[in-house]
């Protein structure tokens, strides 16, 4: 009996076997080629994070020995007063303020300073102050810049012969302020004004609607503020991890100008640790949403 012949599929079956045979073993050095190239590469970049990562954390190490270094030599003058001068003093305050305002509430040594320069009989004593303001200043103005720039502000101007015709305290326009979707009103009321302290005794009242009703929660505040008084530092806790700081920018003879900032609580400063509360709620994710989260 004859063979059957073999048509073109059978025909091309035959060519294309070993063609087959050779694309799978191209196919596979291929594979273990750029498998390989990968797994170094994959290597490489995790040897370099690796390098980066540790080299950051020297330099962190080294550099927070150099701050308590150095906050350990300056925070001895201030208890020591009597070891050095005022102007030695000032000197140590700025360093203290431009490297822990951050870390550190720096008022009282501000305060303390103030008080030793107007009881001294120095004739660069006006200079002094001045210079004092100007550092306080400096340091707001950084903290505003940063907190402004992730929250929500607005500025008031206070005229002191309005304060002093209010018996009640002056009230200042109050204002409307949303931050992460969280919509609250503000209204400060200039209780008192001391001019030769150039501070202010105000009242905060800050207004958050409750979710789906149309009730609000108040939270209120009573104290004083001065250029020296930081907003990073000095502030009042909101609820849902917000914060609001009030800031002197300018004392005046007649006149004072405040800002009233809103802001994130991860912004605050870093002596303030988180309330356990909040820490659970965030990690587990069960944060209330607001109307405007709500579907």
């Amino acid at each position: 009996m004859a063979a059957p012949e073999k048509d073109r599929w059978d025909k091309a079956a035959v060519i294309l076997h070993p063609i087959g045979g050779l694309l799978a073993a191209m196919a596979v050095a291929g594979l273990g080629f750029f498998g390989s190239q990968f797994l170094e590469k994959r290597q490489a970049e995790e040897t370099r994070a690796r390098f980066f990562s540790e080299l950051i954390s020297k330099r962190e190490e080294a550099d927070s020995a150099l701050r308590k270094d150095m906050f350990m030599s300056i925070i001895q003058s201030f208890l020591n007063p009597e070891s050095t001068s005022v102007e030695d003093r000032i000197v140590k305050l700025e360093l203290l303020a431009y490297n822990f305002h951050e870390s550190l509430n720096l008022k009282p040594l501000f305060t303390q300073l103030e008080s030793d320069i107007k009881r001294s009989a120095a004739p660069t004593k006006r200079e002094q102050l001045n210079r004092l303001e100007t550092v306080a200043r400096e340091v707001s103005r950084k903290e505003m810049v940063v907190l402004e720039g992730v929250g929500a502000s607005f500025e008031r101007t206070v005229d002191f012969e309005d304060v002093a015709k209010s018996p009640g305290g002056l009230a200042l326009e109050p204002a409307r302020l949303t931050l992460d979707r969280i919509e609250r009103t503000f209204a400060v009321i200039v209780k008192k004004v001391d001019l030769e302290g150039k501070q202010l005794l105000l009242r905060l009242e800050v207004r958050t609607p409750r979710a789906g009703s149309e009730d609000f929660d108040t939270d209120e505040a009573e104290f004083s503020v001065s250029v020296f008084d930081f907003p990073m530092i000095d502030h009042t806790r909101l609820s849902r991890d917000q914060r609001c700081a009030i800031v002197v920018r300018n004392f005046g003879k007649s006149s004072a100008r405040l800002a009233v900032v809103d802001f994130p609580g991860s912004y605050a400063s870093l002596k303030e640790k988180p309330y356990i509360q909040e820490m659970i709620r965030d990690l587990l994710g069960t944060k209330k949403p607001t109307d405007e989260e709500r579907p």
